[in-house]
Formats: structure tokens, sequence, C-alpha cells
């Protein structure tokens, strides 16, 4: 089994009326080659007549948005086109590429009745040959992303990548696997997982033991590479957001919004931006 590297604790970092953990980056990690950065926002309740999600209208390039929807839901709008409510259970996956303008807010129902909301926002880079590809969204609802039930009823929710020899919904541009593990209490799961690969490993909700090291909610692990399996053990009912790579190995700029590979792209991706390269925001 891979050793522990070491743990990080997701920081308190709230926005506006919005309950939010950032996971990645923190004073003590940056990031987890090719995985960039985590907002862990929620669990809480919203009120009836709520004013929903405050991300209105922003650009991106050079990365990939993957959201994970556990609980309210995600209107997302984007300069490209593409518009969709995703509920409860689903993922939106936003390839950057260029750049693009999206929005991603609360849809009507949500803001006018309110209730649960948690919600998981990871960046993964995209590599260099690859940064400036045309933009692609792919919104999934629960039913669309494929589930699979392991011994001791544990569940993974197959996003990209190949988990228990099931293919996940999304195919991506690079060899980026994600799935999300629903772990009853007492349950226990062991992973193949190259021992080359980058491992994103963190806990949303639960107590658990990974590969021999108690870990618990808000906690990123990070892993040496040392082996080959993830053996994961919940004390408690637990959910954990799992990733795994290939390391790109590449230079990382970023600023803002915008993650390229040189200082120059970075601006260049504000000049552009500036006069108009995005497309036009009809919000």
């Amino acid at each position: 089994m891979r050793t522990i590297k070491q743990q990080h604790r997701a920081v308190s970092a709230p926005i506006a009326d919005l309950t939010t953990y950032r996971a990645l980056p923190t004073n003590s990690v940056e990031y987890i080659d090719p995985f960039l950065f985590l907002n862990h926002h929620g669990p809480q309740v919203y009120r009836p007549h709520n004013r929903g999600l405050p991300f209105g209208p922003h650009p991106h390039r050079g990365f990939e948005t993957v959201t994970f929807i556990l609980e309210g839901d995600i209107l997302h709008k984007d300069s490209s086109g593409h518009e969709s409510v995703i509920e409860a259970g689903g993922i939106q996956w936003m390839t950057a590429g260029s750049g693009l303008i999206h929005a991603e807010v609360s849809s009507d129902n949500f803001k006018a009745h309110g209730g649960p909301l948690e919600i998981l926002q990871l960046w993964v880079n995209l590599p260099a040959k690859d940064k400036m590809t045309a933009p692609r969204y792919i919104g999934l609802q629960k039913d669309e992303i494929p589930a699979v039930t392991l011994a001791d009823g544990v569940v993974i929710h197959a996003v990209s990548g190949e988990w228990a020899g099931t293919a996940g919904a999304v195919q991506p541009l690079a060899d980026v696997a994600l799935a999300w593990l629903e772990l009853p209490a007492g349950s226990r799961v062991t992973l193949p997982i190259a021992a080359a690969r980058n491992i994103f490993f963190y806990t949303v909700r639960g107590t658990l033991r990974v590969n021999d090291t108690e870990t618990k909610a808000l906690q990123l692990v990070e892993f040496n590479h040392d082996g080959d399996e993830l053996t994961i053990a919940a004390h408690e009912a637990s959910v954990v957001l799992l990733g795994h790579a290939q390391p790109f190995g590449e230079p990382v700029v970023s600023a803002g919004p915008f993650v390229m590979n040189t200082e120059a792209e970075i601006q260049q991706a504000y000049r552009d931006y500036q006069r108009g390269a995005f497309g036009s925001w009809n919000g």
C-alpha cells in the first residue's frame, strides 16, 4: 500500500453567505499535479426566497472545472451557448480551453424554495498541447453517471476513467480518473492505482482509515509513490472525492481565472478577454 506523505486541512473561506472550505491550494500544499484547486461549498440549508449561488459571469482559460452537486442544484450558462440545470447527484464538466465566460448560479426553483446545498468544484489542469482547445461543456444528471456497487455496499460514482471495470461517464482530454465514493459505516474497499500516478483524495463527510492512516472530513490526503493499492475502511458513513492521474510535469502559472504555462500566456489571456475573444455574454 502507498504511504501517506502529508494530510492537509481545508481552510474556511466563505463567499458571501456561502459556507466554503478551500482544500487546495492552502499554506501546506499548492497543487497535486494535475489537480489544481478544490472548493467545498456547504453543507448548509438555504431558506426560501434566497439569492442562491453567487458565481455570476466570469472568464476561464487553460484548464477544466469539474463540479459535483451533492445537494441542491446549479444552473450553468456560458458564452459558447451551453445552458443546463444539474441537480443533486449530477456533475458538470467544463473544458475552458481557449477561453469562455460562464456563470454558476442556482435555479429559480432553488431560490424560491431553498433547501440543502453541498457542492464540490475541482479545477483540473490541461496539458500544454490542449490549453487552447475549443471550450466544451458536459452536464450530467445522477442517473447518467454509472454507479458501481461493491462488497459492503460501497458505491463508486464513476465520472471519468475506469473504476472496478466500469468506464466513467466522461471521456476527458487527458487521462484523468475521477469518482466520488459513498461508504457505509464498517465498509472496506481496496482499489488498484498505479504507483506513478498522483492521487487526489479528499474526505467530504465521515471518518475513515486510508492505507492504515486515520483521516476525516475536510482533509486532503497526499500520498507517496511507493505502492499501487488504496485501501479505505469507513468508521462511519463517509463520502470521498477520489481522483488519479499521471502528473503532467509542466510549469503551472496561474492568475485569477487563468492557468497557463508561462507569464506571457497569462498576459495574453487577459488581453484576449478584454478584447472580447472569449465570446459575448448575453445573461
